[in-house]
Formats: C-alpha cells, sequence, structure tokens
C-alpha cells in the first residue's frame, strides 16, 4: 500500500492547448475538494489558480519549455523566475532531449542547473521524455539530473509517442536510488495503474484523472 494516502500523491493536471479558465477553475475545485497535492497548469494561468486556491494546501505546479524541451537555456530559465514570481510553487522543466541524444551532456547538465538555480529553493521535476530514449539514455538522464540537482524525475509529457511504464519508473529508480523522487505521468487513469507506478518507485502521479483514481471510477478522458 501507499505510504500515504493516494490523492497526496496527484498533481492535478490540466496542460491541454485548448485550456480555458473555467478548466483552471474546475481542477482547482477538484484539487481542493479531493485534496490533491498540486494542480499543473500553463504558466499563464498561474495567477487565476494562486487565487482559486488560496485558502487551501493544494500547490500550483507549472510546465517550462513544454513539451519539446529545446528552447534555448535563457528563455527557460527567465520562463521559470517568471513562474514563481507569479506563485508557482513547483516547475516541471522539458530536458533537451536533442542535447542528450547529441552527447553534449554537459550542455544538457547546464540547461537543468540553470533552471533550477532560477528558481531556488523551489522544487524542480525534469520531464525527460522516456517513450524518446534507450535504456541507456534513461540512465544517462537521470544522471544530468541528479548532477544538476534535480528534485524529480518525471517520465513524460504526454504528448509524445508514449507514455509513462513500471518499467521505466523501475530503471530510474535503479538508477537515481534515494537521491531523487520520481513522477510518472501520461496514460495513468485509473486507481489500479496509479498504485502500480507507486508500487514501482514514483512518488508523485500527474494526471488528468485524479477524481477517477481516488473515486475508482471509469474514466472516459484519454488525455494526459
Amino acid at each position: 500500500m501507499p505510504e500515504k494516502a493516494i490523492n497526496q500523491y496527484i498533481d492535478h493536471t490540466q496542460l491541454a492547448t485548448n485550456t480555458t479558465f473555467s478548466d483552471i477553475k474546475r481542477i482547482c475545485n477538484e484539487a481542493i475538494t479531493y485534496n490533491f497535492y498540486a494542480v499543473c497548469i500553463p504558466s499563464y494561468y498561474i495567477t487565476e489558480a494562486k487565487k482559486l486556491l488560496s485558502n487551501s494546501h493544494v500547490k500550483v505546479c507549472t510546465v517550462i519549455g513544454f513539451p519539446l524541451g529545446n528552447t534555448t537555456t535563457p528563455v527557460k530559465a527567465y520562463e521559470a523566475k517568471q513562474a514563481i514570481e507569479k506563485g508557482a510553487d513547483e516547475i516541471d522543466m522539458v530536458l533537451n532531449i536533442g542535447l542528450l541524444k547529441s552527447g553534449k551532456l554537459q550542455n544538457a547538465t547546464q540547461d537543468v542547473k540553470d533552471v533550477k538555480n532560477a528558481i531556488g529553493n523551489h522544487v524542480l521535476k525534469v520531464i525527460i521524455e522516456v517513450s524518446e530514449l534507450t535504456n541507456t539514455e534513461i540512465i544517462q538522464a537521470c544522471k544530468v539530473c541528479l548532477e544538476a540537482k534535480a528534485d524529480f524525475i518525471k517520465t513524460s509529457t504526454g504528448f509524445s509517442k508514449g507514455n509513462a511504464t513500471i518499467e521505466a519508473v523501475k530503471l530510474i529508480k535503479e538508477t537515481v536510488n534515494n537521491n531523487a523522487k520520481i513522477k510518472a505521468s501520461g496514460g495513468i487513469r485509473d486507481y489500479n495503474t496509479a498504485l502500480e507506478f507507486i508500487k514501482a518507485g514514483a512518488n508523485r502521479i500527474g494526471t488528468s484523472s485524479g477524481v477517477a483514481i481516488v473515486t475508482k471510477k471509469e474514466n472516459t478522458n484519454h488525455n494526459y
């Protein structure tokens, strides 16, 4: 069984291109109702979410360099710094996978370091997009994140060709041990699946199906 109630593993997520203020209000209200750990939203809506969540313990998480990860490092760092200034509690940035695959591991590490430096003590999760990587590259990505002092390694954006897998989470866990936490995201839509990822080593679950997970109901939402 999980170490804590499953709702406290969930980053309740709304990152679709057509996200509206109504969507933000809905997921914030759901996050309060079900006491989720955080909402994960586009940075444009941080201020609105902070207002809606002001009387709760729910944190605000946003994404940086999303979903491709190949914007320049100064742009990522500025985007992250501005998000924190607007009220974000946690940052999920996308790793520059092209740098990793090109063997430019120092550059990939600096990319993460600069974002971490820009946000200070706030939590940084690095999305490594496991569906784009070989097992060897997943291990390399984990080492990049550890060297850059990232707090979490996150499996997926949910916008690529594949989602989180149990095998990838286990490999990440074997690589980082307890030196970083793991966020499994992408394709996790029901209670049993979420539980399997937690058993494999996930410390956080990124999903737009948080309500279905905690209520153990069937979910017809196939996003994220």
